[in-house]
């Protein structure tokens, strides 16, 4: 009995530190000049994780709308916009959540692993992360 618990309790700490190790604030980088465009804070609720955009660098962009979006984000500003949902922990990644692209407003399939303190990686891709796209983000 005694040793159900103590793997309980320690399944759940160290989830809840990996979690921790991922949570914050993030800069998200322009493809074509590798300057900073973004930062997006992620976030846990619920033992999920999810992100969004908490500020965008370039001024004239800030009161962008996601024109592409479908649905309910349809014309939503950027500013604010939820990117990342319900990734949850397995084997020292997030995964099993989807993505948005607020650019071309597609969803994807999304897994985020953390390389060092400052460095996360983010892999989009539809069907299997074989074809798909992997950025980088760094600690803000």
């Amino acid at each position: 009995m005694k040793k159900g618990l103590f793997f309980i309790l320690v399944f759940f700490i160290t989830i809840t530190m990996n979690a921790q190790e991922v949570l914050g604030k993030w800069n998200s980088r322009d493809e074509k000049t590798g300057e900073i465009d973004s930062v997006v804070e992620i976030y846990e609720k619920k033992g999920e994780l999810f992100a969004k955009i908490i500020d965008i660098t370039d001024p004239e962009l800030k009161n962008e709308l996601c024109k592409k979006c479908k649905g309910s984000l349809k014309d939503k500003p950027a500013l604010g916009l939820h990117i990342l949902y319900k990734l949850t922990e397995k084997n020292g990644k997030w995964v099993g959540g989807y993505g948005l692209d607020p650019r071309t407003g597609n969803y994807f399939n999304v897994y985020i692993k953390l390389i060092n303190s400052k460095k996360l990686k983010v892999r989009g891709y539809a069907g299997i992360p074989l074809f798909g796209k992997t950025v980088y983000w760094d600690r803000s």
